[in-house]
């Protein structure tokens, strides 16, 4: 008798080693954040340090930071030009809170203690399909962040760190200049609005959010210089979404939200579009079957969205019945390249 499991291929070396990296993978996002939090990259800068100047600047003991700093070498953070002495690579200056382009408080918020001790119920979550965040903390995210002023600054940061690729990437892949007023629901502290208002001189802009939300925003506007051409909105768009605009833009909002509330906010933003308006959304796009190649992170987002928020990211095919279910048709999906995996999905009010 043959079993199915006599017929696979015998495991190679580099398939024990999948097994070790993601084993461990917890292990690297926390020596991530103990380097931002001991401030490495940001003391050893563009020059060479020895483990113990890094360590003196630290406050840290001298054996330990050396161990640290290996680490972060092996994790390609850092390079080790000889014995004991480091410096920084691109993808470690990436963790400088002072550079353009930082990705600090991105890797701060996504190894926060907060996002991740709900992951340790994920089987849980699998099991009952419910959040596990809430479980944890006794409350949903977004009441939490409101309880934690501190917390929800570092989530803005990191959300219009993880929107700068987008930014730079959406105004010349979709087109804009046919609209005169673009609302950007749950747009955040502005970042890609102000991208969209700075390509297309003609246009003016809202940001719709709440009071949390919004918190960041003015200082946006105010370093784009476009104060005068964007006005801000307090709201929640569970309840409403304002009128007065004939472009709806939502990025990384229906992926945090169950399909009945996506319904419900792509009813309200229905509800306010004019005649030949539009709805775009900014999300990740699906494949109908995974892709390793192109996988990327995705799918761990998805299963963030499950643990923390109890949204998901979604296929085309679902974006199109969560669409026609609040009144609206999907008539293009177009993917952003430079910021994979985003696609600009339009829609407009069903015939």
């Amino acid at each position: 008798m043959t079993h199915d499991h006599d017929v696979q291929a015998a495991a190679t070396p580099a398939d024990v080693g999948v097994i070790a990296q993601l084993a461990f993978g917890s292990m690297a996002a926390q020596t991530m954040r103990a380097a931002l939090r001991l401030r490495v990259v940001e003391l050893i800068g563009d020059k060479e340090m020895q483990a113990a100047d890094v360590a003196a600047q630290a406050g840290a003991a001298p054996q330990p930071m050396g161990r640290l700093l290996r680490a972060m070498a092996g994790l390609g953070l850092l390079q080790e030009r000889a014995a004991g002495t480091f410096a920084v690579t691109p993808a470690g200056a990436l963790l400088d809170s002072g550079r353009p382009g930082s990705l600090a408080s991105f890797a701060h918020m996504f190894t926060e203690p907060a996002i991740i001790r709900a992951w340790e119920h994920l089987d849980d979550s699998v099991r009952s399909g419910d959040t596990a965040f809430d479980q944890v903390f006794g409350t949903d995210f977004f009441d939490h962040l409101k309880q934690h002023p501190d917390l929800s600054a570092k989530f803005n940061a990191a959300m219009s760190q993880a929107t700068q690729e987008t930014a730079a990437v959406l105004p010349g892949a979709v087109d804009f200049g046919r609209f005169t007023r673009v609302m950007d629901v749950g747009g955040g502290d502005g970042t890609l609005l102000s991208a969209v208002l700075r390509e297309y001189p003609d246009l003016t802009g809202v940001v719709y959010d709440t009071e949390e939300g919004l918190a960041q925003a003015p200082e946006t506007l105010r370093r784009g210089g476009l104060t005068d051409r964007c006005s801000l909105v307090t709201g929640d768009f569970f309840r409403s979404v304002p009128d007065g605009a004939d472009l709806y833009m939502m990025k990384s909002i229906l992926h945090d939200w169950s399909d009945e509330q996506v319904v419900t906010i792509l009813s309200h933003c229905r509800a306010a579009l004019p005649p030949g308006g539009r709805v775009r959304i900014v999300e990740p796009v699906l494949p109908e079957v995974v892709d390793p190649e192109t996988a990327g992170l995705t799918y761990l987002s998805d299963l963030n969205m499950l643990v923390n928020v109890g949204g998901r990211e979604r296929t085309r095919a679902e974006f199109e019945e969560v669409c026609r279910r609040a009144g609206l048709t999907v008539t293009s999906v177009t993917p952003l390249p430079g910021a994979e995996p985003f696609f600009a999905v339009e829609a407009a009010i069903a015939e």
